[in-house]
């Protein structure tokens, strides 16, 4: 009779993040400081003064605070695709808002 010993068995390898968190983490550093320049912009626009473009630094200020309250870095190496495509949703709202105000 044989006796086969028991192999100890490895732990699960956390699966390392590819490429594809790699875009969405250059997407969401893109989409963020384009977000506050158009905040920016839409308070120049609406204020006509430096003030609404403080204003809007301001509010770019809280949202960035907000997404890292949300997803505990700015910058996280995990993110969903869902927060990208909200991120963008918001970048395309604030643009149509300042082609609307300043046309």
């Amino acid at each position: 009779m044989t006796y086969n010993q028991m192999q100890p068995a490895h732990p699960a390898q956390p699966a390392t993040p590819g490429a594809g968190a790699d875009v969405k983490t250059f997407l969401t550093a893109v989409l963020l400081t384009f977000g506050v320049g158009l905040l920016m912009m839409d308070g120049w626009a609406l204020l006509s003064s430096g003030f609404g473009a403080f204003l809007g630094l301001v509010g770019g200020g809280f949202g960035v605070f907000w997404w890292r309250h949300i997803h505990g870095k700015v910058f996280p190496r995990e993110l969903s695709t869902k927060s990208v495509v909200v991120l963008a949703v918001i970048n395309i709202a604030l643009a149509l808002l300042l082609f609307l105000v300043a046309g």
